[in-house]
């Protein structure tokens, strides 16, 4: 292996690791802030650290209304995606939303039989079962008859993130845009600042974040500057450099990242159970990606 390739994948896994690690910061920062807060929080300091890099690499600001349109519609689904996802952090442990993060690529492969007529293989309606089995477990703690919309709140909000991220997925995947992928995620990332911040802003959400404690700030700043902008720009290199599936390979350790992570800084119990669940979700993405 080159050097220059080495590099690639140890960035690559780089952006895996702040990723995982990103549930971790989120829910220790729900104990001061609420969810649509720390969105905005996290759009304001990726955009401006994109910004910083879009003109120091001398990007064009040139505005294409079918592309922002387009945008736009991704910026909807985003930020949904996102609300429902730091909301159900509120109720669940970051370990469980790591796993279930985890089964986005099952829902894209769903949506796309449904709504773009994608062949699903034996092979993948298999990998979807295996996975279906394991969220189950993993939700249910062991005992399916134990899940409920009360109870398991947190685990189901997050399970329809993932669902959202496979709606957004597959909307990208379909769209054609004029820009380059650092200006389309800044501006992405603009429109969903823009589209957020007016039902969150008032004197409430202004003292909560004067009042912020240094260690909410330095995980504000993890999710905004290294998980929203750093990752997203190693990400999109990577797609651009590498084939998609040996970059998307990489996400299945995210899930073990943030196992590891919510041990290591909330203390949360690493159980057999919870493990043998999440190989379970993990093996049956493998399965439905296979080629």
């Amino acid at each position: 292996m080159t050097t220059s390739k080495t590099v690639r994948y140890l960035l690559i896994l780089l952006a895996i690791i702040f990723w995982g690690t990103s549930f971790v910061a989120t829910k220790t920062v729900l104990q001061e802030i609420n969810p649509v807060t720390i969105i905005i929080l996290r759009l304001v300091f990726a955009s401006v650290l994109l910004t910083i890099i879009a003109l120091s690499t001398k990007k064009k600001f040139s505005i294409n209304l079918k592309s922002h349109g387009w945008i736009f519609i991704l910026a909807l689904v985003a930020v949904f995606h996102l609300w429902i996802q730091v909301t159900g952090l509120q109720y669940t442990t970051a370990s469980n939303t790591g796993w279930i993060i985890g089964t986005a690529p099952i829902f894209m492969a769903i949506l796309g039989f449904a709504f773009y007529k994608e062949r699903i293989t034996p092979l993948q309606l298999a990998g979807i079962l295996v996975a279906l089995a394991g969220l189950l477990l993993l939700i249910g703690k062991g005992d399916i008859t134990n899940i409920g919309l009360i109870e398991n709140k947190g685990d189901l909000l997050v399970l329809g993130s993932a669902f959202t991220w496979g709606v957004y997925s597959m909307v990208n995947k379909k769209i054609s845009l004029s820009y380059s992928p650092l200006m389309t995620i800044l501006y992405l990332f603009l429109m969903m600042a823009v589209i957020i911040i007016p039902f969150n802003l008032n004197s409430e959400t202004i003292n909560s974040i004067i009042n912020l404690s240094l260690i909410s700030w330095m995980w504000i700043l993890f999710l905004g500057i290294f998980c929203s902008g750093v990752a997203y720009v190693i990400w999109a290199q990577a797609l651009r450099d590498m084939e998609s599936a040996k970059v998307g390979a990489f996400l299945y350790f995210e899930p073990l990242v943030t196992v590891v992570a919510a041990w290591f800084f909330l203390n949360e119990e690493i159980t057999l159970l919870m493990i043998f669940s999440g190989l379970l979700i993990t093996a049956g993405v493998f399965i439905v990606n296979k080629e």
